[in-house]
């Protein structure tokens, strides 16, 4: 795994409007690399930050659309349209705006989908559809046979929680302890809706880059504690890194906890 990179911005819309040229410039790169590229969103303030200074970018007609996996690191087990489920969220930031390919955007069921109130079922089913489109060339996950392997992501956004939470990994609960499965139901969250569906830490080490994004000062404690060398089940969002790369992006406000040397004068 990665050692954690730290880029610090002025503020969120700086930080936001950076994130998306970054990303646009990581999927062009993984478009002309290997013909497609794939993309774990979040949900959240900074997750839809970014996904509406993606919609606003210039440069956004550089990708093609048609060639982009999308998946989802977590949802809220919610009907199909709630306005809180993070599926619906993006397509009214960025996604009902590009010409992207159904069949390669992959939402997390609604509650009032298939698999009706029935989180876990939900949960295997996503997780049935990573293993599906796992080539051999794809990082197989710590997870066994009944896990399945999910893709090399080229890149898992997650949004960072003031708990320290990221996905619907919450510290403690049953989800941040799984190590077999990659994707799980989660019951009895710490904050509403208490259903949630998730991918869990393994599937998110799959990834070849994780960015974790936090703004605000109600994130400072989150980001010094999961950049203190703390463990992964008190302080989810220190077990979240990629193969290749972990770069936490952040604003001023949520570095102010962090030791000044931890990042660069000049990411700021």
């Amino acid at each position: 795994m990665s050692t954690p990179q730290v880029v610090v911005h002025r503020d969120k819309e700086l930080m936001a409007k950076a994130a998306a040229a970054r990303l646009i410039t990581k999927i062009v790169d993984a478009q002309s690399a290997r013909g497609s590229a794939s993309v774990v969103l979040t949900g959240g303030r900074n997750g839809n930050g970014l996904l509406a200074a993606l919609a606003e970018a210039p440069a956004r007609d550089a990708i093609d659309w048609s060639r982009l996996d999308l998946w989802w690191g977590d949802e809220r087990f919610l009907p199909d349209g709630d306005p809180e489920r993070n599926y619906t969220q993006a397509r009214e930031v960025l996604l009902d705006s590009v010409p992207l390919d159904p069949d390669r955007v992959h939402p997390m069921a609604p509650s009032d989908g298939p698999f009706g109130h029935d989180a876990d079922a939900a949960a295997e089913a996503y997780a049935a559809e990573l293993t599906a489109v796992a080539g051999p060339e794809h990082y197989q996950s710590a997870a066994t046979a009944a896990g399945g392997a999910v893709p090399s992501f080229d890149v898992l956004l997650l949004g960072v929680g003031p708990d320290t939470h990221v996905a619907s990994l919450f510290p403690e609960l049953p989800a941040v302890y799984e190590q077999e499965r990659t994707v799980v139901g989660v019951h009895g969250a710490p904050k509403p809706p208490p259903t949630r569906i998730s991918l869990t830490l393994p599937a998110i080490r799959a990834a070849r880059e994780v960015w974790l994004l936090a703004a605000g000062e109600d994130k400072a404690n989150a980001a010094a504690i999961a950049l203190s060398g703390a463990g992964e089940v008190q302080a989810p969002a220190a077990g979240a890194r990629g193969r290749s790369r972990t770069l936490w992006l952040l604003d001023e406000a949520a570095a102010t906890q962090l030791p000044r040397d931890l990042y660069p004068p000049a990411s700021s």
